[in-house]
């Protein structure tokens, strides 16, 4: 049974999805333009496996306070809220799954060691080592289009939540293989989301502190070091964001690394292919041979 309560942690009030009981944290971020919701297929299984399960909606998100200003939402802030959160589970282990802007937030938390990980698994992010070069490209570029655009003040909060925010729920309409594993009552909660007071410019945000306010650049100066914790990379191939490609090299970067590919699963992987996802993430928990193929 998925409960509710309220953390503080890093100086904000985090509105914490949780189920599951014990010492060791399954700590679950979502992406954009999301919120806890998006995990309702994985928090049971991961309780079922022995795992107390948070589910946050992030800061700016949901029900979890929304600090104004671009430079609030900087990726150093993004990762010590995460610090934070573990802080304030006192849990003895912790595994960090992370999709879409939650995975970028766990690469560099991985990467700066921020506390310690006994597990880390990333849907639908590349590593931003591995993916450097191929952002550069005309095809990969084509597609983050997006990001470019949400550096405009306040055209993009405007154009996002007009029709009360058809735009946004659109994308999990139109842009998923599997339409019916997003409910209507599941949008709905979205939708509340989206259009609640500064919301969609938080959301936004998230972009802007990381290409406008420098994140990225300063992220890049510290250098990506192997990640030394054993990490599990599940990708849905129909992404329309993010080409496959910016998946590839990751090894170099992750020493422990585990990569399934999902031909029939797009950008929101955990969710339209939330049955593959889940066996693949209980094999890899519980040391058997995760099914799919990693080519």
């Amino acid at each position: 049974m998925i409960e509710h309560a309220f953390v503080q942690a890093n100086g904000l009030r985090f509105h914490v999805a949780q189920c599951g009981e014990g010492d060791r944290l399954a700590l679950l971020l979502h992406g954009f333009p999301e919120r806890w919701i998006s995990w309702r297929y994985q928090m049971p299984l991961l309780a079922r496996l022995g795992y107390r399960v948070w589910a946050p909606d992030l800061r700016g998100y949901g029900e979890t306070e929304r600090p104004l200003g671009v430079e609030s939402y900087a990726v150093e802030h993004l990762m010590n809220d995460v610090a934070g959160l573990i802080d304030a589970s006192g849990a003895r282990q912790v595994l960090l799954m992370a999709h879409d802007w939650g995975a970028i937030i766990a690469w560099y938390f991985a990467m700066r060691r921020l506390r310690p990980l006994e597990r880390l698994v990333i849907l639908n992010v590349p590593h931003p080592g591995a993916s450097a070069k191929v952002f550069r490209t005309w095809k990969q570029l084509r597609r983050s289009w997006y990001a470019l655009f949400f550096q405009i003040p306040r055209l993009p909060e405007f154009l996002l939540t007009r029709g009360g925010a058809r735009p946004l729920a659109d994308i999990f309409r139109t842009r998923t293989l599997r339409p019916e594993n997003f409910p209507d009552e599941v949008i709905e909660t979205y939708r509340q989301a989206w259009l609640a007071p500064g919301a969609a410019t938080a959301m936004i945000d998230y972009y802007r502190a990381l290409v406008r306010g420098g994140g990225a650049g300063r992220q890049r100066k510290l250098g990506f070091p192997v990640i030394e914790t054993p990490t599990l990379m599940l990708w849905g191939e129909q992404d329309l964001a993010l080409t496959k490609e910016t998946s590839f090299g990751t090894e170099r970067w992750v020493k422990d690394l585990t990569l399934r590919y999902l031909p029939g699963a797009s950008h929101f992987v955990q969710q339209d292919a939330y049955a593959e996802v889940n066996a693949m993430l209980e094999a890899w928990l519980t040391g058997r041979t995760v099914p799919g193929s990693p080519s």
